[in-house]
């Protein structure tokens, strides 16, 4: 494990073995004003990450008593939590053993939503954002709209064509290194000038045609989007090839329906706050296309 030096803040990063967690990691080691710690539930992963050198702590968000122990000492706080409703008691939790152990910033990362949002796993993270506030632990939150990398995962391209469960409506794509680059920015540097404020990622509004004809033209190949209903994905999402937790299945499925009915709209729309926080412009669709070219066509 790597030796502490006590004139580092120490930055503990949530989820740094999952896809925005590992690029944070990842933007934080080429800081060397602060200390970066990782975390995993898994106590094998620990032991490994230690012996790569990594300041490593096991920790598990359905267990506050593993929190302890990974917060001592620690300065700046990644909060992510994982797709169930069960992020509310780990939330609470862990931001309550974060004030005992004297963590003087939260970043957290939350959803594209108005303040007045129905849907249900939208309502759950600004619970979660108002328990934080009301901590008085110093805060900013990170609001990322529809990921490009769903077409790697949840919507994969797959023969040339991919799903939009929203029918032929907008919504506006982010790519998660412009995530990973705002949050390690903010736990890297001068975080108390980031404090108090909602940074806001939304780089580019496309329905799913105009997102295929750009795909069809990096690719270099016909790329069709096959528009489906909500009730599409309810159906994919209680599957056998899709463990989700049902309540938040649930409230997946409930925001297609409010974007097609109109009261979800608004995230069809441009709000992009990269360049604010990190001083370079955010990742166009196009270009994320481009540099990730390889694994489209995997």
């Amino acid at each position: 494990m790597t030796t502490n030096d006590k004139n580092k803040p120490i930055v503990l990063v949530l989820g740094s073995t999952g896809q925005v967690g590992k690029l944070i990691v990842e933007a934080l080691k080429q800081n060397n004003d602060v200390q970066v710690r990782v975390t995993s539930r898994r106590p094998e992963q620990v032991e490994e990450l230690r012996q790569n050198r990594e300041d490593a702590v096991y920790l598990d968000l359905d267990d506050p008593r593993t929190f302890s122990g990974a917060l001592a000492g620690v300065d700046r706080l990644f909060l992510l939590t994982g797709y169930t409703v069960a992020m509310l008691v780990q939330s609470k939790t862990i931001v309550d053993a974060a004030k005992k152990a004297g963590v003087q910033h939260i970043v957290h990362l939350g959803i594209f939503a108005n303040w007045d949002t129905t849907d249900p796993h939208f309502v759950w993270h600004q619970l979660i954002e108002r328990y934080i506030e009301a901590s008085g632990i110093a805060w900013t939150h990170l609001h990322p709209n529809y990921f490009m990398e769903n077409l790697l995962g949840v919507t994969p391209l797959k023969d040339g064509r991919f799903s939009m469960f929203l029918g032929d409506r907008r919504v506006g794509w982010t790519a998660l290194k412009d995530v990973a680059k705002v949050a390690a920015t903010i736990l890297g540097g001068n975080s108390t000038k980031f404090a108090g404020k909602d940074y806001w990622m939304s780089t580019e509004s496309l329905n799913g045609e105009e997102a295929a004809t750009i795909l069809s033209e990096v690719l270099e190949q016909e790329i069709h989007c096959d528009y489906k209903q909500p009730e599409d994905l309810e159906e994919l999402l209680m599957s056998v090839e899709i463990a989700v937790e049902p309540n938040y299945a649930q409230g997946a499925v409930e925001f297609m329906r409010q974007v097609i009915d109109g009261r979800m709209g608004y995230v069809g729309t441009v709000r992009d706050d990269v360049q604010y926080v990190t001083g370079k412009p955010s990742t166009s669709f196009k270009q994320w296309a481009i540099e990730n070219r390889d694994r489209l066509l995997c």
